[in-house]
Formats: structure tokens, C-alpha cells, sequence
């Protein structure tokens, strides 16, 4: 089957880093315009884009995203590859599912849509808002097929998220005499520690909870005690540690804090006897930052599958009564300067949404 590779090229070119992805869906809108479909572009509220292509009345939906992480790599085609940023998460979803499309089209069917979103990256801001608008208007369709890279396996479960901004307050002293101050970084070390001492349970479809710490920020001169340190924890949760992580860091910060570290590990998340509250959880504070639960996914028969342990715009779309998660291209290279895709994978991937659609008929 013909590529259009030189597509790809235009779409990998375009710098889609999150919060630049207007100027390719405004690229889209018209590149993807042609008789006997219907174009549409809904704005998502931040100055970004969903587009939605239509070929007849919709049933099955191939729906990914446009923006990409940072930093911006150009693309560099070969026989075997293509490298750059996006070229599977997720702009080689895009030509996929667009080169996909294209095959149905040629074959005279219709019943399916392409769409492109926004902020996946970032929140699934995109996703939320399309999801917001079809509740709004009342629609609700059959069938939406999510593109993420997943070795063209189709994913049978991913894990949720949960995300907390996360304050340490310090008092500010000279560095020589810190007897006389507290650490703000030392309480977020103390912290860390514990949170390392927790096991949480092996859940037997998605398998460990991880998770990481981002936007770490203490700005105090090197001879000066921090008096602040900011941070985001980032949870990747399982369906048997989900409820676990949102009490943990319900109850772990404040001087009123329930969770007590004085036992190597904790069982539920909730009260633990033990001995006080510790000095690092009395200056810490805790917000919600929001996420997605942990989920489920159709496999249709004859397919390849696994679970996956990433988010994706999957959770947010709700307007849609059966989801498909897969797409070409692997997440171990997604979000690396190095990341690339298999030339291969995408004919699989364009052979196999083809089938996908002829099944779901």
C-alpha cells in the first residue's frame, strides 16, 4: 500500500511542542479538506484546536493527539525509520489513522472520523473539552479507537494517574549554624524517604504502582537554609492501589497528619498507630492536582494485546460508549530525543485500523 511519506514529512516539520499545536491543526484543517467530507475545528478554550474530519455519520472514530513534549526534534527519514519528535507519539498516529481513512475512503466507505486533539500532553485539555461539548449537544458515539504506541498491540488495560502539588516550608538561617532553622529541602528528603518505605501492592494486571517526582523548585542561595521547596509527586496507579495513593496523600501532610511513619510499612493509606507527627509532614502541605483512574479497554478478537502502564486521552473521552487503545511506534522511545518509528509499523498499523473498522461494522 502507498505511504504518503512527504505528508508525514509536513506534519513532523511543524514544531507541535505543547501550547504551539494551533499552527498544525490550522495546517490540518485545510490539508485534510477535501469533497465528500466534512471538516470541523472546535476551540478548546486555551488558544488551541480539536479537528474533527467526517466521512459520513460517524460510527467508529480514529481519534490522537497533535501536541508533542519538548524539546522540539526536526524529523530525519532513512529506508528502514523515521526519527524526530512525534514521529510516534503522536504524530504517527496521525498519519496512520489519516492514511487509514484515506484506504477506507478509496474502498467507497464511510461511517468514520478522524480525530485530532490538543493538550493530550498536558492534561487532556483537548479531550475534555470535546467531551464537554458532545454532553452539551447530546451526542454520543459507538466506537472510538485511541492512537498511542503500543508495538500495534491492542491495550487491554492502563494504569491511572494521580498528581499532587506538594509545599515544604522551611525557616531561613545562615548555613553555618542550621540549628537555628529548618530545611524545607531536608523535610522534602525526610519525605521522600518515607514515601520509599511504602509497599504498595502488585496488582495482577498492571503490575507495580511507580511513581516520580517533577517541577522541583527550592531558589535559596547555596549559604542559606531553604525556606521553601515546591514540587509535583506523579502517580502511575494500579486498580488495587488507586484509593490506596489518594490516602496516603490525603493523610500524610499537616500537623494534624493521620499517616504515622513509625512502622516500616504501611497496609492502606489510612491510620497507622505509631509515634508523632513527624517534624517534615508538620511543614508540609498538599493539593490535589487531579488524574485518571486506572482502565479497561476492548480487545476485539484476533488482535494482539497487553496492558500498558501510561496515560493517554482515553479516560477523558466520554462521549464514547467503547474504546480501543493502539497505534504503531513504542513507548520506550516516546519522549526521548531518540525517538523514532518503524516504517513497517506504520503499514502495520494502517493494515490493522482498516481491520478494526471492517470488524466493528
Amino acid at each position: 500500500m502507498y505511504m504518503d511519506m512527504d505528508f508525514f514529512h509536513r506534519i513532523l516539520s511543524v514544531d507541535s511542542t505543547s501550547g504551539k499545536e494551533a499552527e498544525l491543526a490550522d495546517i490540518l484543517s485545510v490539508e485534510l479538506a477535501a469533497p465528500g467530507r466534512k471538516v470541523e475545528v472546535f476551540e478548546v478554550g486555551d488558544g488551541t484546536k480539536n479537528i474533527m474530519v467526517s466521512w459520513g455519520e460517524p460510527k467508529v472514530v480514529f481519534c490522537t493527539h497533535m501536541d508533542t513534549v519538548p524539546p522540539y526534534v526536526s524529523p530525519v527519514f532513512s529506508e528502514t525509520r523515521v526519527e524526530g519528535r512525534g514521529t510516534c507519539d503522536a504524530k504517527g498516529q496521525v498519519f496512520a489513522m489519516y492514511e487509514a481513512c484515506k484506504a477506507l475512503e478509496a474502498r467507497g466507505c464511510d461511517g468514520f472520523a478522524l480525530l485530532l486533539l490538543a493538550g493530550e500532553e498536558t492534561g487532556s485539555f483537548g479531550a475534555k473539552a470535546f467531551s464537554t461539548m458532545a454532553e452539551e449537544k447530546g451526542v454520543m458515539w459507538d466506537y472510538v479507537i485511541v492512537g498511542e504506541p503500543t508495538d500495534n498491540c491492542m491495550a487491554s488495560a492502563a494504569k491511572g494517574t494521580k498528581s499532587f502539588d506538594v509545599t515544604f516550608t522551611g525557616q531561613a538561617c545562615h548555613s553555618g549554624y542550621p540549628q537555628n532553622g529548618q530545611s524545607a529541602i531536608m523535610h522534602f528528603n525526610d519525605f521522600v524517604n518515607a514515601l520509599r518505605s511504602i509497599v504498595f501492592p502488585m496488582d495482577p494486571v498492571l503490575g507495580e504502582t511507580t511513581w516520580n517526582i517533577g517541577k522541583l523548585s527550592s531558589d535559596n542561595p547555596q549559604n542559606i537554609l531553604s525556606d521553601c521547596l515546591t514540587c509535583r509527586v506523579y502517580f502511575r496507579t494500579t486498580f488495587e492501589s488507586d484509593q490506596m495513593v489518594c490516602n496516603i496523600m490525603k493523610n500524610i501532610a499537616g500537623p494534624e497528619a493521620r499517616l504515622r511513619f513509625g512502622r516500616p510499612r504501611v497496609q492502606d493509606g489510612s491510620d497507622v498507630v505509631a509515634k508523632d507527627v513527624a517534624p517534615w509532614q508538620k511543614a508540609m502541605n498538599v493539593t490535589a492536582f487531579g488524574g485518571d483512574t486506572p482502565s479497561r479497554f476492548e480487545v476485539l478478537d484476533g488482535f494482539m494485546s497487553k496492558p500498558v502502564a501510561f496515560g493517554s486521552d482515553a479516560p477523558q473521552l466520554t462521549c464514547f460508549k467503547k474504546k480501543i487503545l493502539c497505534g504503531p511506534g513504542s513507548i520506550l522511545v516516546a519522549h526521548r530525543d531518540e525517538e523514532f518509528v518503524y516504517i513497517h509499523d506504520l503499514q502495520t498499523a494502517i493494515d490493522q485500523y482498516v481491520a478494526i473498522y471492517e470488524t466493528l461494522q
